[in-house]
């Protein structure tokens, strides 16, 4: 007597018969759940044990581990260095701010293209602390930077400006608040935004697949292109190159920790609203699992060695601050607290578990608001 088909079974048949032209029979089961996760995402989940990760790699000297995991990092990102790409700045016209100069800068962060950002510069004598501002994602593309700094070259894009400032910063352009409060900031398009774009939202995917097919990558790209532009301001000679940190919310608070994780031109970084263990952020329901936006913050294979928190993990013991809305939807509480159990470990095995900041903020959401702000504002000057 044949043996009664199985769920597994019956579907391996079935996908055979349509290969081979026949009609398969309707079928209730599926290898899918929600339409874009394998049904044994599980047992793949499985597998990630971190191995590279501190604590659970072999290499006992911090440095020595730094440098591996480092390199490991950069391996996935599919984009050389840039070390030796001049800048070649090209600065335009300057414009007053409440405290501070503003001007556009053009520049050169990889060999492949000329990139425009808006440098703020406090009035005084310097040098000064400096900010490498990283804008979010949003789904929102026809602004980027001008989401963090008042656009004052563009008056078509501040409406667009002030509502983002208006929903997510309390109305507050963040980028102005660290120029008044005595910082120089640099804040730059990410490949799709402002001047560099805009894609669409449903363009994303294409857009990283071409990349990829050109032997590169979407993400890794925006990694090196954030870790040069940390090397240019720190290079300023307005700045103190000691005291360069990056800021950022959303997508800009993983581009932060991932600046930071990448270059030692980064002395602290503030990161609100992105900070997650793996396991945890993929599972149905989660917003990454959309794919689109995920591409910005996938460097493919690299999960087989180090997880989320561990690539953060690189910048110890430097300080960094981590921020989490208790509401916040795109972010599971277990992920984050796991997160944060890793980076706290890590700091502690530095002995500098003071120089992290971390705080989940029970009564906000995916939001960077004024009290938020100010208390970034107040660590900043305690850490530069």
């Amino acid at each position: 007597m044949p043996e009664p088909l199985n769920r597994r079974t019956f579907a391996t048949g079935a996908a055979a018969a349509a290969f081979f032209g026949a009609a398969p029979q309707a079928a209730e089961a599926t290898d899918l759940v929600d339409g874009n996760l394998p049904d044994f995402h599980q047992a793949l989940k499985d597998e990630l044990d971190f191995p590279l990760a501190w604590g659970t790699s072999p290499l006992r000297d911090f440095r020595a581990w730094r440098r591996t995991a480092r390199a490991k990092v950069e391996e996935h990102l599919l984009v050389a260095r840039q070390d030796g790409t001049p800048y070649a700045p090209e600065f335009g016209e300057s414009s007053q701010g409440d405290g501070f100069t503003r001007e556009l800068v053009t520049l050169s962060l990889t060999r492949y293209d000329r990139v425009r950002a808006a440098l703020l510069t406090p009035h005084g004598t310097g040098p000064f602390p400096a900010v490498l501002l990283l804008h979010d994602h949003g789904a929102r593309f026809d602004i980027g930077k001008e989401k963090l700094v008042r656009p004052w070259y563009d008056g078509t894009r501040l409406a667009s400006a002030q509502a983002w400032a208006d929903k997510y910063f309390s109305g507050r352009f963040v980028g102005d608040e660290l120029a008044r409060l005595g910082h120089v900031v640099l804040c730059s398009d990410a490949l799709g935004w402002g001047d560099r774009g805009p894609v669409a939202y449903d363009q994303q995917q294409a857009l990283a697949s071409n990349v990829y097919n050109l032997g590169s990558s979407l993400a890794g790209l925006m990694a090196r292109e954030d870790a040069r532009a940390a090397g240019f301001l720190a290079c300023l000679n307005r700045v103190d190159a000691r005291r360069v940190a990056a800021v950022g919310f959303s997508m800009g608070a993983y581009r932060a920790w991932q600046t930071a994780a990448l270059t030692d031109d980064i002395a602290a970084a503030a990161c609100v609203c992105w900070m997650t263990g793996l396991k945890e952020m993929m599972v149905p329901g989660n917003n990454t699992l959309r794919g689109q936006s995920s591409y910005y913050m996938l460097h493919p294979g690299l999960a087989r060695y180090l997880d989320i928190p561990d690539v953060a993990s690189i910048a110890a013991p430097r300080p960094m601050l981590f921020f989490n809305g208790g509401l916040d939807p795109l972010f599971p509480a277990d992920g984050v607290r796991m997160a944060h159990e890793k980076l706290r470990a890590v700091w502690r095995s530095r002995h500098a578990e003071e120089r992290l900041h971390l705080r989940t903020w029970s009564d906000l959401g995916h939001v960077f608001v004024d009290r938020m702000q100010d208390e970034v504002f107040s660590w900043l000057d305690t850490v530069l």
